[in-house]
């Protein structure tokens, strides 16, 4: 569904070159610089923004960053190496000024070389998942979606919208890998004990019980009952239409 991938979006440049006035040239880089920050960037930083700072998996694609747009010389960039993003998972990294000074030359050259290309980018805005209607996607959250048997946007969802925004937003909607798991296991005394799911293989399960503790069966000796709330997502992804997915999505950015 064209909902479900962003890879490819058409970025449309407005022209606004004259005779007279032709935009200054992107500011080049000293190839050994751009090495030692490239070296650096692909050990620290590429598993979540992408080996060409482009995004990955968990980080955003720096190359089309307000952050970076507004970067002179590691200024802006290094602030945020050298504190992190506790709030977005991204540690802090003790790094020197001359690193910083690379890792800038880096991503401003990436940054240079993805403005250059027309088209075919491959960062989301957040403007771009917010085309649906929030009224349709509240009555999908309360009826249809089945949503608010297990949700509630005054409960669990409050403030949601300020914590997560465009893609993570949705990729949590749609993907909620961090959802925990509960179960009961059964003993064969009939002894019943719950817990949060902490492995489950064919031959083992484990849980995290009240106090903190590990436990771990074998399967063949006891019996469980999973309550796996990601299971609702993932059936789901069958169902949804994506008009659900606009206006679902609609909907939690009016949750902040």
């Amino acid at each position: 569904m064209a909902a479900l991938f962003f890879v490819g979006l058409a970025l449309a440049a407005a022209q606004t070159a004259t005779p007279t006035h032709t935009a200054p040239a992107p500011k080049s880089y000293p190839p050994a610089l751009v090495e030692s920050g490239s070296a650096l960037f692909r050990k620290d930083c590429s598993f979540c923004h992408g080996r060409d700072a482009g995004g990955g998996e968990t980080g955003p694609d720096l190359t089309r960053s307000k952050l970076v747009a507004a970067d002179v010389s590691g200024s802006k960039i290094g602030e945020v190496v050298r504190s992190g993003r506790p709030e977005k998972g991204m540690p802090h990294f003790d790094v020197t000024a001359q690193q910083i000074a690379g890792l800038a030359a880096f991503i401003h050259t990436q940054r240079n070389l993805a403005l250059a290309q027309k088209g075919g980018r491959r960062g989301v805005d957040v403007s771009d998942l917010q085309t649906g209607n929030a009224e349709a996607g509240k009555q999908y959250f309360d009826g249809a979606g089945g949503c608010a048997t297990c949700h509630s946007p005054t409960g669990d969802l409050a403030g949601i919208a300020s914590r997560h925004k465009g893609l993570e937003l949705e990729m949590r909607m749609l993907y909620p890998g961090r959802a925990k798991s509960e179960v009961t296991v059964t003993l064969a005394s009939g002894q019943a004990i719950t817990g949060t799911l902490a492995y489950r293989d064919e031959f083992t399960i484990a849980l995290t019980d009240a106090t903190g503790v590990y436990r771990s069966w074998r399967t063949s000796d006891v019996q469980y009952k999973l309550d796996a709330p990601v299971d609702a997502h993932v059936d789901l992804l069958s169902k949804y239409t994506d008009d659900d997915i606009h206006n679902l999505m609609a909907y939690l950015q009016t949750l902040p």
